[in-house]
C-alpha cells in the first residue's frame, strides 16, 4: 500500500474585527490553548499560538486532508463561538473577515516559534498594519491597501 507523507509548515494571522482590543489577560492563554485545541482537532496540529489584544499568529503543520480556508473558518467560528461564552463583555465579539496565510521551512520554525512568543514586545515597536505590510512584500503578494484591512 502506498503511503502518503507532508510537512506544510504555515504561519497563519488575523485580526479581531476593526482591530477592537478585545482579547485581554482573562481570556488570552484559554484562547491560545482552544487555538491549539482546535487545529489540533483538524489534524494541524500548532507549534504556536500568541498574539496581542487585537490579533492572533499561529503556527501549524497543515493537514493533508484540509483547505488552508476551511482551517481557518473552523477556527475563527469555534474559538468565536466560545469567547462568547466566557461573559457580556464579550457577547460582541468577533474576527475579521479576512486572514493572512504565509508558508514557512521547517528551519524557520523555531524562530517563528520565538516570534509569536514575542509578539507583546514586537508590537511595542510596531503596529498591526506595518507587520502586515512587511509580510505581504517580503511573501511577494501584491496587495490593494484599501482591501487589506477587512
Amino acid at each position: 500500500m502506498a503511503q502518503s507523507w507532508a510537512n506544510i509548515l504555515v504561519r497563519l494571522v488575523f485580526s479581531t474585527q476593526n482591530r477592537a482590543r478585545s482579547i485581554d489577560a482573562g481570556i488570552e492563554d484559554e484562547l491560545n490553548r482552544y487555538l491549539a485545541g482546535i487545529c489540533r482537532n483538524c489534524d494541524s496540529p500548532s507549534h504556536a499560538a500568541g498574539g496581542t489584544e487585537d490579533q492572533v499568529h499561529i503556527a501549524l503543520t497543515l493537514g493533508r486532508r484540509i483547505t488552508v480556508a476551511k482551517l481557518l473558518e473552523e477556527i475563527k467560528r469555534s474559538s468565536s463561538k466560545s469567547i462568547k461564552t466566557k461573559g457580556p463583555q464579550y457577547a460582541g465579539f468577533a474576527w475579521q473577515n479576512g486572514y493572512r496565510a504565509f508558508s514557512i521551512g521547517q528551519l524557520q520554525l523555531a524562530s517563528l516559534n520565538r516570534y509569536i512568543a514575542g509578539q507583546k514586545e514586537h508590537h511595542r515597536h510596531r503596529t498591526f498594519q506595518e507587520e502586515t505590510r512587511e509580510f505581504l512584500n517580503r511573501y511577494q503578494v501584491g496587495y490593494d491597501e484599501s482591501s487589506v484591512w477587512d
